[in-house]
Order: structure tokens, then sequence, then C-alpha cells
């Protein structure tokens, strides 16, 4: 089945535009369009569509706004934030109220892609360029006694870490390491069991936190 999306935006000519590449990526189909948050939140209630991509900055009812009431309603519903703005403030904001995913609208069509499908599948996008937005926000949240767990990892599974803090997907990662999807599954399962936590967004906070840089080809 397809993933089903709706699109918020209060510019119709950019809805169109956007419209018109979504119909490129495979299994997705476009169920309805909104000019603004209250519309937006109207619509999904009718529509219940699997995914939501919202914009922020909209007359009526903002897209923060809109997406909590959206996930008030129908928490199974994926929100993607599209906007201009990469300003901790909006980034942080839609994320705390339910967003599982984050894209600057001056991305090209692959990033599009890659965020509609990695967001559909339950994982969290963040662009590279927001992401350390994300991570300053909750650095001081981390309670120090948690890098003593870091020292339970396997040099694999830092590995696997280390990649997922360079904003690798599960994909790419079981790629780089000649391993399947499985085993990555299997192997961030077991770090998040170790360490405490709870998300791929906090498997980034802790491995920032911690030091760890991008593994370098």
């Amino acid at each position: 089945m397809p993933t089903t999306i709706l699109l918020v935006d209060d510019h119709p000519i950019f809805r169109e535009g956007l419209r018109a590449l979504i119909e490129k990526v495979d299994a997705t189909a476009v169920v309805g369009e909104a000019g603004d948050g209250a519309e937006a939140v109207r619509l999904a209630g009718q529509l219940k569509p699997d995914m939501v991509i919202m914009d922020l900055t909209m007359p009526v009812m903002n897209g923060i706004d809109a997406t909590r009431e959206i996930k008030k309603q129908l928490p199974a519903t994926k929100i993607l934030a599209l906007s201009m703005e990469s300003d901790r403030f909006f980034v942080v904001e839609v994320l705390k109220a339910g967003a599982t995913g984050y894209l600057l609208k001056d991305t090209a069509f692959a990033e599009l892609s890659d965020a509609i499908t990695t967001v559909a599948a339950g994982e969290t996008y963040l662009p590279r360029k927001v992401s350390t937005l994300l991570v300053q926000e909750f650095l001081q949240c981390i309670p120090e006694e948690m890098s003593a767990l870091f020292q339970n990892l396997s040099p694999r599974e830092r590995e696997i870490l280390q990649l997922i803090a360079a904003g690798k997907s599960m994909k790419e990662i079981a790629y780089d390491l000649g391993i399947s999807n499985k085993t990555v599954e299997n192997q961030r399962q077991m770090i998040m069991k170790k360490l405490n936590l709870f998300s791929v967004a906090e498997l980034t906070k802790y491995a920032v936190r911690h030091g760890l840089s991008p593994l370098k080809k």
C-alpha cells in the first residue's frame, strides 16, 4: 500500500511543485492539500493520512501548533516538517510537538525522497545541516553518569553509534559495514538498551556529547 500524504503549505504554487515531486517518489500518494494549519488539522481528521508534510509558517494556525493537534488526534500519523528556517527554535519546537523529521525547503529532490522514505519507515530524519541544532538543545540533558555506560559497548556497536551520529540511515550503515539491515537494526536496539536511550535522536545526542566524530570514508 502506498504511503498516503497530506501536503500543508500556504503557497499554492509551492504545493503544486511539491506534489509533482512527491509523485515521483515510489509508493506514495498525495491524498489532500491544506493552505493553513487549521485546515490541515481538519483534513487530517477526515483523511487520516500516513504522513503530513507540514510547513511551519502559515496563517490562522502555524505548523507547530497544527503538528501538536494532529498528533493528539492521530498518534500514528507521521509529520515531516518543511521550512525555510534553520533556526534552532523551529527545529526543536516542532520535534517536541511530535514531528518525526525536519527538512529545509531549499533541499534537492533526492533528499526529499530520502526524508519521506525514512519517516515512512518510522525513523527520524534530520539533515546534517540542522542535526547539530537539535544536539545543542539537549547536550546538557544527558547525565554525566551515562559516560560509564559507553564502556559497555562492543567495538562494532561503537562503530555503528558513530555512523548514526554522522547522519547515516540504517540502510547506509549496513552497506558501509557489509552487513544486513537486520543485523544493523539488532545492533542499534542493543546499543539503545545498553545506553538506556529510546530514539535515534537520543543516540545522536549521546554520540556528539561524548566526542564521537563522523567516520572518514
